[in-house]
């Protein structure tokens, strides 16, 4: 039998799975290499609350975006449920994208 915390790592796991598909609509990359996602938070309901920026804070997608990323992390199994929350404070730049993202754009 799982431990609570074997449990929300696993179910962490599965939420970057499915972060990993989902692409900025302006940059061909999925929005956690970008660097989009600042934490996601499990509690021991399996409620998840998700904080994340844009790339830009005049995002015409943002709204659209927003919804799709929770209603696919409502989706896994195990999760009770998504927040949102979308911060620009700190602003987003290019440092916080992931190796494979900059390989990707052919920045490194």
């Amino acid at each position: 039998m799982k431990t609570g915390s074997d449990t929300l790592l696993q179910l962490e796991s599965e939420i970057v799975k499915v972060l990993r598909n989902i692409y900025d609509p302006e940059i061909p990359v999925n929005i956690y290499d970008l660097g989009l996602i600042y934490d996601i938070n499990i509690d021991e309901q399996q409620k998840t609350v998700v904080t994340m920026t844009l790339t830009a804070p005049n995002c015409p997608v943002a709204d659209q975006l927003l919804i799709d990323i929770r209603d696919r992390v409502s989706a896994i199994e195990g999760i009770a449920g998504a927040e949102i929350k979308l911060v620009f404070d700190p602003p987003w730049d290019q440092s916080m994208m992931s190796e494979e993202a900059l390989l990707e754009l052919g920045m490194l």
